[in-house]
């Protein structure tokens, strides 16, 4: 399988992002969690963004997208018509990572093993793209890192729900130091299951 590529943008720095005000992580260092203290103390790292890989996308025509076909359809309760569709994405290429997480949050409320396999596939797919030791950045920020960045999210959800509470700390984790701004909500993820909650406890998806 070819790569994702990945595209280098601009550096991102702990001491700008995330000690100031308009909707940074926090305002004042001393509050900062033993876990937010590694990410600052790692200093300033690279940000980059996965290519986007969706079969079918007109980009001179933002009513062409796919994706958003299947969530509609998916929205109108035609879910085998949307998992059709999603999986003729795959068919024709099966790095379109946003059609992975797709897929998972069809199956995530009726059969969470079933989508832990999704997001998986989404997951291992980006891990594949990225460099051996990756220790930089995929931001939210950046939006094709969205379709990686939700298989993820969905990925730590299965494991917490399967009862499988420390590999979804890791990856709530990892979350984590790839968007310390945390977009997806994993550092609340990671404080309810450092408290050792159940998943019924925290339903957020």
């Amino acid at each position: 399988m070819t790569p994702l590529g990945l595209t280098k943008f601009g550096l991102w720095d702990p001491l700008e992002e995330m000690i100031g005000d308009d909707g940074k992580l926090v305002n004042n260092p001393a509050k900062f969690s033993a876990f937010d203290r590694r990410i600052y103390d790692a200093g300033v790292r690279t940000e980059y963004e996965f290519q986007q890989i969706l079969p079918g996308n007109d980009p001179e025509n933002p009513d062409s997208d796919p994706i958003l076909d299947a969530v509609d359809l998916a929205d109108a309760g035609d879910v085998p018509a949307a998992r059709k569709k999603l999986m003729a994405l795959l068919a024709e290429d099966l790095r379109c990572l946003d059609a992975h997480a797709h897929l998972g949050n069809l199956r995530f409320d009726t059969w969470p093993d079933a989508a832990l396999r999704h997001y998986e596939v989404g997951k291992l797919i980006g891990e594949l793209s990225l460099p051996p030791g990756f220790k930089d950045l995929l931001p939210w920020s950046l939006i094709d890192n969205r379709p990686y960045l939700r298989c993820l999210h969905g990925y730590g959800l299965c494991l917490w729900r399967l009862n499988r509470p420390e590999e979804a700390l890791a990856v709530f984790e990892h979350m984590l130091w790839l968007n310390p701004t945390d977009n997806q909500g994993a550092r609340f993820n990671r404080e309810s299951l450092l408290a050792g909650e159940p998943w019924e406890e925290c339903r957020d998806f």
